[in-house]
């Protein structure tokens, strides 16, 4: 099993990448995470940004 490695593509973004790299992470389509991002953003905002933040400022950007 080849060993997976979280980083932000290059060319896949939307925003800021976040969603894109965790879908290729997993290995599921893009569309469900954005997804999932978007009803964490309805309870007021703030369980969905605070962690887009927070993975967009660990995770690496694919050289």
């Amino acid at each position: 099993m080849p060993k997976r490695k979280l980083f932000i593509p290059k060319h896949d973004k939307v925003f800021l990448g976040v969603a894109a790299a965790i879908a290729k992470y997993f290995d599921v389509d893009v569309t469900i995470i954005r997804i999932v991002w978007v009803l964490l953003l309805l309870p007021g905002g703030l369980p969905g940004i605070i962690p887009y933040f927070v993975c967009w400022l660990l995770i690496p950007e694919k050289e």
